[in-house]
């Protein structure tokens, strides 16, 4: 069976993120802009993959201060690097309906092989007649791998803001019509 397309469905989705701040406590944050498709192997999930495409400009932690530096060169540098990507390069199941996502994640113009822990969460139809199915992944990063380097040690011992990154990504896609344009 060929893979169908589903195109990610961004008011039912979120991309997510949290990072250590002076040690001994989180940020979190969120983008508010991307988009993205699964191409998906009903009969073989190990023939699917995904791409998603983020815009580093809709970062959002809640904080317009902190979201402007972040904006910055000191971080994403939005005005030179619009977009963070990820392709899947290959999906293997795991436990139950366990999945391991490898892909390769972009950020700054530095790709990285990442693994994602994902779970598929099911299949179902709206009361619209639109058919969705529900994912649910984890990952973390070094955000130094990617070129973020920024920091700033703290009088106390350690550093403002740490290193590793988690990356939760809650995706609910919209099959695409086949042979049909979209609706308005």
């Amino acid at each position: 069976m060929a893979n169908a397309i589903w195109n990610i469905d961004t008011t039912h989705s979120g991309i997510h993120f949290s990072v250590r701040h002076m040690v001994i406590a989180k940020v979190r944050g969120s983008f508010r802009s991307y988009s993205g498709t699964v191409a998906l192997d009903e009969q073989d999930i190990t023939a699917s993959s995904v791409s998603v495409r983020i815009e580093t400009a809709s970062i959002d932690t809640g904080v317009e201060q902190r979201d402007t530096h972040l904006r910055s060169a000191d971080f994403f540098d939005v005005e030179k690097f619009p977009a963070i990507t990820f392709q899947s390069t290959k999906v293997e199941k795991s436990s139950g309906n366990g999945l391991r996502v490898t892909g390769n994640l972009t950020i700054r113009d530095v790709t990285r092989e990442v693994v994602l822990e994902a779970e598929q969460l099911g299949i179902g139809k709206d009361p619209w007649g639109n058919v969705k199915a529900a994912f649910e992944a984890k990952t973390s990063v070094d955000r130094r791998d990617f070129g973020l380097q920024w920091n700033q040690a703290l009088e106390t011992g350690g550093v403002l803001v740490g290193e590793k990154v988690e990356i939760t990504l809650e995706l609910q896609a919209v099959k695409a019509q086949q042979g049909a344009e979209k609706a308005a």
